[in-house]
């Protein structure tokens, strides 16, 4: 990941799912090990997919469930990249990054869904 990291969460989920993207792009994967990736994918993408899909909902309760989801698949994406750094000889620094970001987006996006819940109640 990139030292400078966006301040905006939304371009820091994009910038963190462009990571991921090319992380899995530039791994050699045995065919047993394809799926992982692939999961990998669909989890890590989906949190920035999900942010943006909040910004434009019709209210602030649909803006909370996208952001639930978010949460959910940033943790998701933690599981299979402990996963992943457990079972197959890859770049552990990269997989340290994406890892660390990873845990980074999912604590600001939890404490983004307790304080607007805070604040809602």
């Amino acid at each position: 990941m990139n030292s400078a990291k966006p301040y905006n969460i939304s371009e820091r989920c994009y910038c963190f799912s462009k990571e991921v993207v090319l992380f899995i792009q530039g791994v050699s994967q045995e065919k047993m090990f394809r799926s992982l990736f692939e999961q990998l994918l669909r989890s890590a993408t989906s949190v920035a997919a999900n942010v943006a899909e909040g910004r434009a909902g019709v209210s602030r309760k649909d803006w909370l469930n996208y952001l639930a989801i978010a949460l959910k698949s940033a943790n998701e994406t933690r599981y299979w990249l402990r996963l992943i750094n457990d079972t197959i000889s890859l770049n552990k620094d990269a997989l340290a990054s994406l890892s660390n970001e990873a845990d980074e987006l999912s604590k600001i996006l939890a404490a983004i869904l307790v304080k607007a819940k805070r604040n809602n109640e």
